[in-house]
């Protein structure tokens, strides 16, 4: 199945949700191929949740049609302790389409929380 039309889309809901980074690839938001959907990223919030260590994230988008192949988002982003970064926001969208999806990867383990914001299109 196809995305949708944006300009005749029948449903866009709201979602948050949240993930907390690996030192291993991440998935943060995942779209299955045939899903029939769109999802607009609006926001994507980095909080290093340790009192003592820098993080370094690494966010990604993949697609898997060009065979997985990561594009780095942000490459080695230094979060330091006990703050939250706003990766991406209004101003700086990202559609990811049917059999795509956004990942990352932290320096630390149990270090980072994402947070991402979306609209699911259909």
């Amino acid at each position: 199945m196809a995305s949708p039309n944006l300009l005749t889309a029948n449903i866009i809901l709201g979602k948050t949700s949240g993930v907390l980074l690996a030192t291993s690839a991440t998935s943060i938001l995942n779209n299955a191929s045939g899903s029939g959907k769109t999802f607009k990223v609006n926001t994507i919030n980095l909080a290093n949740q340790t009192t003592t260590t820098q993080t370094a994230v690494v966010q990604y988008y993949t697609a898997a049609s060009l065979g997985g192949i990561a594009y780095p988002i942000a490459a080695n982003l230094a979060v330091p302790p006990t703050s939250t970064l706003t990766l991406v926001d209004k101003g700086t969208q990202y559609y990811v389409e049917e059999n795509t999806s956004v990942g990352g990867t932290a320096s630390a383990p149990n270090s980072i929380i994402v947070t991402i914001s979306y609209e699911d299109i259909s």
